[in-house]
């Protein structure tokens, strides 16, 4: 039996990425968060080089860089049968967990520990979870 691959969406600017991936591949999963190695400040190092360029954002997006880690990151979600968006999470990582949802994968969400904030569009989702546990407990029904 082939092992469930699990798309880890987060941001690059949480420190607990790591230790969530490692909490899922202990499951069974096999986890992608290869995503996270170029650290938190990959995002503004790009945006600073381009700049140094003399590009703008719409130039820079249709560079070899931007090209690259977007295929990357794209044949990653392609392989995936599940995904697991963990608050907060920006702009791409919303865009991540949409694509999953129109390949029809199954798709969870942790919400951050005392966020104030609610999100009607969460109802995507096929599980919203307040704790690791709890949501660790609704993905070993997927394996």
């Amino acid at each position: 039996m082939k092992t469930k691959k699990l798309y880890l969406i987060g941001s690059l600017r949480n420190d607990n990425i790591p230790a969530i991936a490692n909490r899922f591949r202990e499951l069974g999963f096999d986890v992608f968060d290869d995503w996270y190695s170029p650290g938190a400040h990959a995002d503004e190092e790009w945006k600073r080089y381009e700049k140094k360029r003399g590009r703008i954002y719409i130039e820079a997006i249709k560079g070899y860089h931007a090209k690259h880690i977007f295929n990357f990151d794209y044949q990653h979600l392609n392989e995936s049968d599940i995904c697991v968006l963990i608050l907060p999470a920006g702009k791409s990582g919303h865009l991540e967990f949409g694509y999953m949802r129109g390949l029809k994968r199954k798709c969870y969400i942790l919400l951050e520990p005392d966020s104030d904030r609610w999100d009607i569009m969460y109802v995507f989702a096929d599980g919203i979870f307040t704790t690791i546990d709890e949501l660790e407990e609704e993905l070993k029904k997927d394996l």
